[in-house]
């Protein structure tokens, strides 16, 4: 994927500063770690410091939005963590698909060695406690909802809303600590935060919009072209960039301006939001490297 002209994206508050250093500092409250990445976007939404931040403890990764994502995709990302001994589930936090294999799982595999060590000590009452990791906007707090059986963390579909680490008390003796949302200090593959801010990982606020939905718009033509066929009933071809099929959608839509121009825009504002919530069918934007 080409870089994107949108001054080299970076995102690193001094809040995400904060909440490195208190990943490490709470590791010692934790018997494992469950780390959300999103389906669509596996390798890009996966912090590459929370590998040698968590070292130290268990670790569980969970495919969330796994309902947005082309299925085989996921199966296949699966796969190629199982290779890397890495524990992995497909859940969808707001569906609540998977998230019941979340704690067997975690006693079974993941803790194996712990559970079986707190039975033969007589410890088999003591809580299981999990930290909850993942970038902005992957859905720790819709997990934490949902294992909760109630609204216990906030919830917002905007990046960055958790700031502060939270314990929540769950009713089969299991504790969970929501910390804030995590970015990396740099992007070192740029088409990775583009990944991202196709998502909605990364703020609309600091991207060029038009020129964001245009790179979408080529990866679907390229990757899942019935998707643009399907929704926008348009017909396209080799010889189309970004901006010809983002008037296209536009001009479908009816969202032209005095003069017969198109309202780009609009139009682009439409294609990342129909993405992002699914219109568009079950899309991943990368896949493992054996493929």
């Amino acid at each position: 994927m080409d870089n994107i002209d949108m001054k080299a994206i970076q995102w690193f508050p001094g809040h995400m500063a904060k909440t490195r250093r208190a990943i490490t500092a709470n590791l010692r409250l934790v018997d494992a770690v469950a780390e959300l990445i999103d389906a669509r976007t596996p390798m890009s939404s996966r912090n590459p410091e929370i590998d040698s931040m968590t070292a130290s403890k268990p670790r569980i990764v969970l495919l969330n939005k796994c309902d947005l994502a082309d299925s085989n995709a996921t199966s296949a990302w699966i796969n190629y963590l199982k290779k890397d001994n890495v524990t992995a589930l497909a859940v969808d936090c707001k569906s609540g698909k998977g998230i019941n294999k979340l704690l067997p799982t975690l006693k079974a595999t993941v803790l194996k060695e712990l559970m079986e060590k707190r039975e033969k000590n007589g410890m088999s009452g003591a809580p299981i406690r999990l930290m909850i990791l993942g970038i902005p906007n992957v859905g720790k707090s819709s997990l934490i909802n949902r294992l909760a059986g109630g609204k216990r963390a906030k919830v917002e579909d905007r990046p960055g809303v958790t700031r502060t680490k939270q314990w929540v008390k769950l009713k089969d003796n299991t504790e969970l600590l929501d910390m804030p949302g995590v970015l990396w200090p740099k992007f070192e593959d740029q088409s990775a935060a583009v990944r991202l801010a196709f998502t909605g990982a990364i703020s609309d606020d600091i991207l060029d919009i038009e020129t964001l939905a245009m790179k979408l718009l080529v990866f679907l033509s390229e990757s899942y072209p019935q998707a643009l066929v399907e929704r926008y009933k348009i017909e396209f071809n080799d010889a189309d960039d970004g901006l010809s099929l983002l008037e296209k959608v536009g001009k479908k839509r009816g969202m032209v301006i005095s003069g017969g121009e198109i309202n780009t825009e609009r139009a682009a504002i439409t294609v990342l939001d129909e993405f992002r919530s699914g219109k568009l069918g079950r899309i991943t934007l990368e896949l493992p490297e054996e493929i």
